[in-house]
């Protein structure tokens, strides 16, 4: 490693080091706002949330509104991934299900945070993430709170910006980390959005810090805006790669959903 590589990843580690200090003390304690319990088993509230629907990118060309791809069971949000063996008039070989709170319930700052139980397969791509309600990709941000990959036993959490996507900074400052998760149990992912930072945690155990920086480049810290939340059963894609029918269905459960804001 050269020299110069060296300390340019000494002076990251410190900066990272002191945006945690002083976000851990910044002044306030949370309180919770708003909380989905998905406990009525009739279905989700629709005045909070909506079907994802269908588009072009690997994240969503699978999406369906198909009934088969969500239930309400045992107190949890259950999206699927399943085989398209009966839609016959839907050619996508297979179905996703995805609910998103755009256009319903926005978060400006404040503790995002939810419990979910993830099952593994190949080519399985669960996600929570969240993203602007009035700004485009990729210059209104992105945040993503969950990104898993088949049966691993890590998650990532990362952010996108024009920043980071067009002008290709993703490593000054790090754009994203990856953190253990326990992956036959319920795990809880959250973010804490402040003005001047990002710090993601899975299970309370702290996983990086996106700080606002003195730049004179483009869009590096949009992220202090009104966002909404997706959650989604993805599958396959470039970057989790081909998917194994023999592996379907797969489930995501979603015990909660928590939003704190600092008194």
């Amino acid at each position: 490693m050269k020299k110069g590589t060296f300390m340019a990843l000494v002076c990251l580690g410190l900066m990272a080091l002191t945006t945690v200090g002083q976000t851990s003390g910044k002044k306030g304690t949370w309180k919770l706002v708003w909380q989905e319990e998905f406990d009525n088993k009739a279905g989700f509230d629709t005045t909070s949330w909506s079907k994802i629907p269908r588009g072009t990118a690997d994240w969503n060309n699978y999406m369906s509104d198909f009934d088969s791809c969500y239930a309400m069971r045992d107190g949890n949000m259950v999206l699927r991934g399943i085989v398209n063996y009966t839609q016959k008039n839907d050619t996508a070989p297979y179905l996703t299900g995805g609910i998103y709170t755009k256009g319903k319930k926005l978060f400006t700052g404040g503790r995002v945070e939810i419990k979910a139980k993830l099952q593994g397969a190949r080519g399985a791509w669960p996600a929570i993430w969240m993203l602007p309600e009035n700004a485009k990709w990729p210059d209104g941000g992105e945040i993503d709170i969950m990104e898993r990959l088949n049966s691993d036993t890590i998650a990532y959490q990362t952010v996108h910006s024009y920043y980071t996507y067009k002008l290709g900074f993703k490593d000054t400052p790090p754009h994203g980390g990856i953190n253990k998760i326990n992956p036959d149990e319920y795990n809880i992912y959250s973010v804490d959005i402040y003005p001047d930072s990002l710090v993601f945690a899975i299970n309370h155990d702290y996983t990086f810090t996106y700080p606002r920086i003195s730049t004179d480049k483009e869009g590096q810290y949009p992220f202090y805006q009104p966002y909404y939340l997706l959650i989604d059963m993805q599958l396959g894609g470039s970057w989790v790669g081909g998917v194994d029918p023999k592996d379907l269905p797969v489930e995501m459960l979603v015990d909660w959903v928590r939003y704190y804001e600092k008194e």
